[in-house]
């Protein structure tokens, strides 16, 4: 990493109100950033231990093992409220959604895959959709691995040119089974080789590299839970279906 985004001055230019935690747009020289310090977390009550920080640092290591350019770089840093998690800003198309509501009658077909049905605050009938893209499912393998509780349509983001980058990623890695996205439109669907042949790198650098630097930023117990969500993952060899009793999509959903 450059010098001057770990070391240099961290200038504060904006806040995020509508996170729930502390959220800032900040800039390293001419770099555009986020910047979350510790200092600002709120822990939820089924994630009391550790830091959101220091899992959104792992989710962006995760991502470098899988190759393929999901999380956009994230690392841990000193800031003007205390040390923090770093992100390179990402500025998304306006004109492009890749998680949409539509009225069930006007849902587009070809190019998109249906994830619910339901009605939203005055009743009206309502249909929840992303799109059938290579990057859409991408990032859903990543969410099965790394356990997010929280992908909603608005932590994708639509970037021109057809990549979608994944922010937020402060809830994942729990031992338990916690994945709740918007992303459930492959459900059953055959994971394909080269799926399957990033889970194997995630998988094989847990014994090298990768597994040395998360467990500066995780638990044994979470390094052993992502170990064996990869290993199931290539056993099933297809996308998972929701399971137990917590929901299987955030709220809100966007």
């Amino acid at each position: 990493m450059p010098a001057d985004l770990s070391a240099g001055a961290l200038t504060l230019t904006g806040r995020i109100t509508t996170a729930s935690n502390a959220t800032f747009v900040g800039s390293i020289g001419d770099t555009t950033v986020v910047y979350k310090p510790i200092a600002g977390e709120k822990p939820l009550w089924d994630f009391p231990d550790g830091f959101l920080a220091h899992r959104e640092v792992a989710a962006y290591l995760v991502s470098e093992a899988f190759g393929w350019n999901i999380v956009p770089r994230t690392w841990l840093r000193d800031g003007p409220l205390g040390e923090g998690m770093v992100q390179l800003w990402q500025e998304p198309d306006p004109d492009q959604k890749a998680v949409d509501i539509f009225s069930p009658e006007d849902a587009p077909g070809t190019g998109w895959r249906h994830v619910l049905e339901g009605e939203d605050e005055t009743g009206r009938e309502v249909a929840l959709l992303h799109e059938d893209s290579l990057a859409l499912r991408r990032m859903a393998v990543f969410d099965v691995v790394v356990n997010n509780a929280d992908r909603k349509g608005g932590h994708i983001l639509a970037i021109a040119g057809g990549h979608r980058h994944g922010v937020d990623h402060g809830l994942t890695f729990h031992t338990d089974h916690k994945l709740r996205t918007v992303l459930w439109g492959w459900l059953g669907d055959d994971l394909s080789n080269e799926e399957l042949q990033g889970i194997e790198r995630v998988a094989k650098g847990l014994d090298g590299d990768l597994g040395r630097d998360l467990a500066d930023l995780l638990s044994d117990d979470e390094i052993a839970s992502l170990a064996m969500r990869c290993t199931r993952l290539r056993s099933a060899g297809r996308f998972p279906a929701p399971r137990g009793g917590m929901p299987a999509v955030p709220w809100p959903l966007f």
